[in-house]
């Protein structure tokens, strides 16, 4: 049995997808090989599971590294685009699949600054090179004679069609070259690049402005100031002062990991407001680190380029190649759901405004109470105290669980190397090797990086530093999974909520994605934005298991068990809450929409915009977007998301829809034959095979939305 949990807390995720600057694994390379030992960024990685230098790796190092990678694959595609014999698969799209290795590893280096290691002389760095590494990829996606080459692969394998895999790349390279403006005249490919090079500048900075107001506003407690909080949320706040300079005080620091848990617990309205204020705030304070013209040009400089290909709207080239197709279908399953969450957050709201009625409170509900306030609905309605929940959810607890049932329905072991022989690039990264159950056959290595600290961005994301293929010789994968716990006090458990276990599971399914990929040409390990969330959001079930709860949800203290009673509760209280989890993210989701429709964003006044649709919306004043414009970096410190954030919602019908066919099975979650087809069907082809084909083999029949809607306690109608 499984406790249906559908809380959407959807996480900044990074996975694997077809780009220029994918991490394309080569044997195309023997040039500038005394350079590379020079500098350790460009150097083969070595060790025993051949490894990134994390331990060597500096700034200074980036900016040779990425100039010499980027040259030497500008040669490869060269040598490719001016091959004199008749364009083929193995002389073209192998080649190409096959250059940029040397390049490759060196943005693992940047991604790993970027994302885990910021400071100030990456961020100068990062401005500097972000316009010239757009440059490159332009050069490439420009190329006359490599687009002729590509197109002539491409109608021959329409005419003629190629071994599965190889027909998937070819149509995969070609949809990509031609959605990129490959078929542009001249003039309108040199604005196309500049365009992108500009845009490489905003997507910079809008993301280092949304860090600076994240590590900009602390909040510092007194002893006094605590009520309500629990204790493990004191021992972390104080050690976050402590390593601050702040010794005896407590540091409420402006990241999401921290927000939601005091919001939750402090019995101080006013602290309540200035921590929830800090937050919802960021990259719209009027300062230096305002995103508001940002998001404007940002916006405006993607229409054009969309225009330039014949597009009225952003979201209409980008959705042509999603499993939605349209912006019409996305907006359709989003407003089938938004009414029904807007009447469930009525009812939420008129059970929290009861209890401060009672309590003699002489003011409406805020959103900087909704939490709180919802925490004693939960405690009146189901007997279920949050903190109480948290005892019994211990990170490394969880971990385990999550090695337990990646064994029993992946057949993967993870040991954990603890020799040294794997560097890392912070003291608290961990690593695990992964092999097969039954043969012992290794896979990959999981790192795990735990802990909020400066210079990390916020949330949790998965990535790779290196991809399964078999192009060649078979490639093991190297999977990340990165989250922002609060380091605890020396000798604590780190203790996390139901939804933090949840996101914790979520990231992991993304890395047994990636551990399960059984493709041969790295071009399709990547994936479709609004398919790609389904893997990891369903396994987020397994969480709420009676396997699990009763095998590693122990109490901090005592070690013991979650008693049954407790578990009742938080199944009966499964739904609960629904109304705002689902309000917060779709709102999020229709604004993304929204701005991307837009046929000339030019004089856009994005708070304004923000403010007038949500009002259009019919949008609560109890509740803010789960990712307010300023600080949508989904969208706006990048692409991927841009016109997808739906994608989550898409994707949560394929995953409940595939829960139930667990829960109907014999062996419900844990059924064999389910598993394997799972496996088989949905983890293993990663995007080897269309998303509605693959879940079609899966399931025998398209994903219906009424599991969805039973998931959230919605009436299906």
């Amino acid at each position: 049995m499984s406790i249906i949990t559908k809380l959407k807390r959807p996480a900044m995720v990074l996975v694997g997808c077809f780009t220029l600057l994918s991490a394309c694994q080569s044997g195309a390379e023997q040039t500038a090989d005394a350079t590379m030992k020079e500098n350790p960024l460009l150097a083969t990685w070595g060790g025993k599971f051949e490894t990134p230098a994390f331990d060597k790796m500096t700034v200074a190092d980036l900016k040779p590294a990425l100039e010499q990678g980027m040259a030497e694959k500008l040669q490869q595609i060269e040598a490719i685009a001016n091959n004199s014999a008749p364009a083929t698969f193995d002389n073209t799209i192998l080649a190409m699949e096959k250059s940029g290795k040397a390049l490759d590893r060196v943005f693992v280096y940047y991604g790993i600054y970027s994302s885990n290691m910021s400071n100030e002389d990456f961020r100068a760095l990062q401005s500097e090179m972000a316009p010239k590494i757009s440059a490159f990829s332009s050069k490439i996606l420009q190329n006359e004679k490599l687009f002729q080459r590509i197109k002539k692969v491409y109608e021959d394998a329409q005419k003629n069609p190629l071994p599965e895999q190889q027909q998937r790349v070819v149509e995969l390279t070609y949809e990509y070259y031609t959605m990129n403006g490959a078929n542009l005249d001249a003039k309108a490919k040199a604005r196309y690049a500049e365009i992108n090079k500009e845009l490489s500048s905003l997507y910079t900075n809008f993301s280092n402005n949304v860090l600076a107001d994240e590590e900009g506003y602390v909040v510092y407690l007194k002893k006094d100031q605590l009520g309500g909080l629990p204790d493990s949320f004191v021992a972390a706040a104080a050690k976050a002062a402590e390593d601050r300079g702040h010794q005896g005080e407590y540091a409420i620091t402006n990241t999401r990991s921290v927000m939601e848990p005091f919001l939750t617990y402090s019995t101080d309205r006013e602290l309540r407001k200035k921590v929830w204020h800090n937050y919802i705030m960021r990259g719209d304070n009027g300062d230096k680190h305002d995103n508001n013209e940002n998001i404007t040009k940002i916006l405006t400089l993607r229409t054009e380029r969309v225009n330039l290909m014949g597009f009225d709207n952003f979201a209409s080239w980008r959705l042509q190649n999603r499993m939605a197709k349209t912006p019409e279908n996305a907006y359709a399953l989003m407003n089938k759901v938004w009414p029904k969450a807007l009447e469930r957050v009525k009812e939420e709201v008129k059970d929290m405004q009861a209890i401060v009625n009672a309590e003699g409170g002489k003011f409406k509900i805020e959103p900087w109470d909704y939490r709180f306030y919802a925490e004693k609905v939960r405690k009146k309605k189901y007997d279920l105290n949050s903190d109480e929940v948290k005892q019994y959810l211990q990170l490394d607890k969880l971990r385990e669980a999550m090695f337990d049932v990646a064994g029993k329905l992946f057949n993967f072991k993870f040991t954990p190397i603890t020799d040294g022989s794997v560097p890392v690039f912070q003291e608290d990264v961990k690593v695990w090797e992964v092999t097969d159950l039954t043969s012992g056959k290794h896979i990959g290595l999981w790192y795990l990086d735990p802990f909020a600290r400066k210079g990390k961005r916020s949330g949790a994301w998965a990535t790779t530093y290196r991809s399964h293929s078999f192009m060649d010789k078979e490639t093991d994968v190297l999977a990340s999974n990165n989250s922002n716990f609060i380091k605890p006090a020396p000798g604590e458990s780190v203790l996390v909520s139901w939804s933090d276990a949840e996101t914790f599971f979520h990231e992991f399914g993304h890395a047994l994605h990636f551990l399960s990929s059984n493709i041969k040409y790295p071009t399709l390990d990547g994936g479709v934005r609004d398919y790609t969330e389904f893997q990891s959001q369903l396994l987020e079930r397994w969480l709420g298991t009676d396997y699990v709860i009763n095998n590693y949800l122990k109490h901090n203290k005592t070690g013991e068990p979650m008693p049954a009673s407790l578990v009742k509760k938080i199944k009966a209280a499964s739904t609960f809450n629904q109304g705002f989890a689902t309000v917060e993210y779709l709102s999020s989701a229709l604004m993304d929409m929204k701005y991307h429709m837009l046929k000339d964003p030019s004089n856009l006044n994005p708070r304004e915009f923000e403010q007038k649709t949500l009002a259009d919306l019919k949008m609560p004043k109890e509740i803010v977007m789960r990712h307010r414009s300023t600080q949508f970096g989904h969208i706006f410190s990048g692409e991927g998301y841009a016109a997808a954030y739906y994608g989550y919602l898409w994707a949560d019908v394929l995953t409940s829809d595939a829960a139930e066919m667990f829960a109907e099975s014999k062996g419900g979650f844990y059924d064999k034959e389910v598993a394997d087809k799972l496996v088989k069907y949905l983890f293993a082809p990663r995007n080897a095979v269309d998303p509605a084909v693959a879940y079609r083999q899966f399931r025998g029949r398209d994903a219906k939305i009424d599991a969805l809607l039973r998931d959230r306690g919605f009436p299906v109608n």
